[in-house]
């Protein structure tokens, strides 16, 4: 399909947003597709099969499209709750000479082994909490509830990079080293073997020396620090991992029992962004979730009472900025860019002005279609629900009592879902960099020509900052914008053009979206009943502009079985060069990377 502008002619028209004050529903949506085969367990497919392709890849794309995300949803007869509780299904679109072919491989880590050996649900993930061993008696089970829940390995969010070598990775203190060529795991490694910290993003920045910076959480009775981690880009033998990484500065948290969550962070070419955002955790509901039968998304809360902080950190020395730049209460998931430019440091990123997204996408959300969705949005905002509405389903298993609670206005069971969902949308702000005791109070300090970012300094050591938007009205029409991509090698922390997401007309992406910032101008690819995934750029060996290259996306179809497809893109144009299509199913998955072959 040829890349369009703004059309009016969309698969599911979107009406303007209604005051969430009144309603607390955003949009006005109904009768949405069904989508559950998007999370559904699927196979794994080792070895390399060929693809049915049509149209064409150009012929210098050569090497290996990476994907990450969740394959398997059920363990014997128990399910997971959440999207990113299920086992990490790795994948491989290999591409040369204008052909591809598929394989796929189930991350072999301990959670993993551990949950098919025992044929049921061991370890704990972010929405799910294992059940007790029944084979253990009534004492041994209700002991187990006092054990500190354990760090899960099932690494299914993505694909990065430390000196040269390919890590899958989630948010616990665990990666696992794989072999892009074959896909399996070669090395577990565990990033407190090598410095002070209970876990690390799993989107990390490379600067262009090849220094890679992520950032990791610390919990101690000292209390809760953001950690800003430096990891050297010089390997000295192949068994080498994370030697060398250490802790530029540590961040304390402005509430050390209940830090905020942050899933990434912005970096410049001086400079790494931390972001904390209004999005908590809850340290003693995680520390207390097993003894209560609750799991670590429980303990996630959105408190809008709270501003938002960007903290500065200055990479040369690891010195954190003495102003806080805020602003209001926010939630960001993936930034898109920064860089700096006279003076004034330009953070983009994909924004909403609420926090309650992460519950929604439970998969029994996932798997409703229609006036389900609906219904469960209407039933969630019933809070009068009388005792006698609850039921409790008593159930012996092995002589342990279990409580089941039905009722209207349960959470767990009827989470808010699209309607009650806040759009995400690409966002600029600016921050001044050159400000001290002398700078004026009350006057805009952005001085960038055709910018509509404000900059105030409100207290000595505080600047409040509002945002520019990074689009145009007719973005509203395709749900708003994530999983940005960008022409990261070349322009990654330097002036930009371009940006690349998905549109999000369903609980997924539903349209392949390219942003031009000079006028905020869209070109849009989409499909009725096709779910393309986050599109990831791949420059042409010619290159000479920004946009030269293809943009690499997998296109889900969960209305026909085993046709998914690698889609290619021209970046400029944004028209369809050609489909790779596999047949086998594959969910819908999160995060990718493209390794460039000779």
């Amino acid at each position: 399909m040829n890349a369009t502008q703004h059309q009016q002619n969309n698969q599911t028209a979107l009406k303007k947003p209604r005051s969430k004050k009144n309603t607390h529903h955003f949009t006005d949506v109904h009768d949405l597709p069904c989508i559950e085969k998007i999370v559904c367990t699927v196979g794994e497919t080792p070895q390399p099969i060929q693809t049915n392709i049509t149209g064409k890849f150009p012929e210098w794309i050569s090497g290996s499209f990476l994907r990450n995300g969740p394959g398997k949803f059920e363990i014997g007869n128990q399910k997971f709750n959440h999207w990113f509780d299920g086992m990490a299904l790795l994948h491989q679109f290999k591409i040369s000479k204008g052909q591809v072919t598929y394989r796929s491989r189930f991350l072999s880590s301990d959670s993993y082994q551990a949950n098919n050996e025992k044929n049921r649900i061991v370890v704990s993930e972010f929405g799910t909490v294992s059940v007790p061993d029944p084979c253990k008696n009534f004492f041994q089970r209700f002991l187990s509830r006092f054990e500190l829940p354990k760090h899960t390995d099932n690494a299914n969010v993505s694909v990065v990079t430390y000196k040269g070598d390919y890590y899958v990775s989630t948010e616990s203190n665990i990666m696992h080293k794989i072999d892009p060529e074959t896909l399996e795991a070669t090395k577990k490694v565990n990033w407190r073997d090598f410095i002070a910290v209970n876990s690390a993003t799993a989107h990390p920045h490379v600067d262009v020396d090849g220094t890679t910076y992520n950032m990791g959480n610390s919990f101690s009775l000292k209390g809760s620090y953001y950690n800003i981690i430096q990891v050297p880009q010089t390997k000295y033998s192949s068994e080498e991992t994370l030697e060398g990484a250490k802790v530029l500065c540590s961040i304390p948290s402005t509430d050390s029992a209940k830090p905020s969550y942050y899933h990434s962070f912005a970096m410049s070419e001086n400079y790494v962004v931390f972001i904390e955002q209004p999005l908590k955790m809850d340290l003693l509901r995680i520390v207390t979730g097993k003894l209560r039968g609750k799991s670590v998304s429980d303990s996630f809360f959105w408190d809008p009472k709270l501003k938002t902080i960007f903290h500065l950190v200055l990479k040369k020395n690891g010195k954190v900025s003495s102003f806080q730049y805020l602003a209001q209460p926010l939630t960001t998931f993936h930034q898109i860019n920064a860089f700096e430019e006279d003076g004034h440091l330009i953070i983009d990123m994909c924004v909403s002005d609420d926090g309650q997204i992460i519950s929604n996408y439970n998969i029994q959300n996932l798997r409703k279609s229609g006036e389900d969705l609906d219904e469960v949005s209407k039933l969630n905002k019933q809070h009068d629900t009388s005792p006698q509405e609850i039921t409790s389903i008593q159930q012996m298993v092995s002589g342990q009592l279990f409580f089941w609670m039905k009722t209207k206005s349960t959470a767990s069971f009827f989470p808010q879902v699209y309607n009650t969902l806040c759009r995400i949308f690409p966002r600029r702000f600016v921050l001044p960099l050159n400000v001290d005791d002398k700078t004026p109070y009350d006057q805009n300090l952005n001085s960038l020509p055709n910018s509509s970012a404000t900059s105030l300094r409100i207290a000595k050591n505080k600047i409040f900052c509002t945002h520019e938007d990074l689009h145009g009205e007719d973005l509203h029409e395709y749900g708003g914008l994530e999983f940005p991509q960008i022409n990261y090698g070349k322009y990654n922390t330097r002036p930009y053009r371009y940006f690349y997401g998905c549109g999000f007309r369903h609980l997924v992406g539903d349209t392949l979206i390219k942003m031009d910032i000079q006028g905020k101008h869209m070109k849009v690819w989409e499909q009725p009943g096709l779910y393309p995934s986050e599109p990831v750029f791949v420059p042409s060996p010619d290159a000479t502009e920004e946009d030269d290259g293809v943009i690499l996306s997998v296109v889900i179809t969960p209305n026909k079985d085993k046709s998914t497809f690698l889609l290619a893109l021209d970046a400029k144009t944004f028209e369809e060069l050609g489909r790779a299509e596999v047949p086998v199913n594959i969910p819908y998955g999160f995060h990718g990377t493209f390794n460039a072959t000779a």
